[in-house]
C-alpha cells in the first residue's frame, strides 16, 4: 500500500512540476515576444505556443493543487454540518467529482486520440499536430481523475480529506494560514 501511496503522491507532485515548467515556458515566450519586438525578433506562432502552454499549465496543475488543499473551497455550509452529515456530504461531493472529472477525462482523451488518428493539424503559421498540445489538457484531466478516485477511497475509509486544510488550533496558526493563502 505504501508503494501505491508513494507512486500517487509522486504523480501529483511531478504533474505540479510539469505545470511549473509550462509556467516558465509562458514567461520565456512572453519575454521573447515583448523584448524581441523592438529589436526585430519575431517568434512565429508565439501566441499559439503561449496558449497551449497555458492550457497545459492549468490542467496539469489541478491534481497537485487539489491534493495540496490549495483549491478554492467554500465551506460555509460544510463547516456547519455535524460530523456524520458532513461525512456523507463529502462523499456525495467526491462521487460528483469522480463522475465529472472521469467524464471530462474520457472525452478529452478521446478527442486527443481522434486528433492523433486523423493527424489533425493546428491552425497557425507553424503547423503542429494538434494532439501534441492537447496532451497537456487530457493528461491533466486524467491525473485529476486519479486524484479524485484516490481521495474518494481515502475519505471512504475514514481518512480526513487532503483537500481541506486542518483548522488552526491557535491564533498563531490562524495567522500563518492566512499569510500562506494570501488572504
Amino acid at each position: 500500500m505504501k508503494i501505491i501511496r508513494g507512486t500517487l503522491d509522486r504523480l501529483y507532485l511531478y504533474s505540479g512540476y510539469l505545470a511549473g515548467f509550462f509556467l516558465l515556458s509562458i514567461f520565456v515566450l512572453m519575454l521573447l515576444l515583448s523584448a524581441g519586438r523592438p529589436v526585430g525578433l519575431n517568434v512565429r506562432s508565439g501566441d499559439d505556443f503561449i496558449g497551449w502552454c497555458m492550457v497545459a499549465m492549468s490542467f496539469l496543475g489541478l491534481a497537485h493543487t487539489f491534493r495540496s488543499a490549495e483549491m478554492i473551497r467554500v465551506g460555509l455550509v460544510v463547516d456547519r454540518l455535524g460530523p456524520r452529515v458532513r461525512y456523507w456530504f463529502e462523499m456525495f461531493a467526491l462521487v460528483v467529482g469522480v463522475a465529472a472529472t472521469g467524464s471530462f477525462a474520457w472525452y478529452a482523451g478521446w478527442m486527443t486520440y481522434f486528433s492523433w488518428l486523423i493527424n489533425e493539424p493546428s491552425q497557425g503559421v507553424i503547423v503542429v499536430p494538434i494532439w501534441i498540445p492537447q496532451l497537456g489538457f487530457s493528461l491533466g484531466l486524467a491525473i485529476l481523475f486519479v486524484a479524485f478516485v484516490d481521495e474518494f477511497f481515502h475519505v471512504a475509509s475514514g481518512g480526513a480529506p487532503h483537500y481541506e486544510k486542518p483548522k488552526p488550533k491557535t491564533a498563531e496558526e490562524a495567522i500563518e494560514q492566512a499569510v500562506q493563502s494570501a488572504v
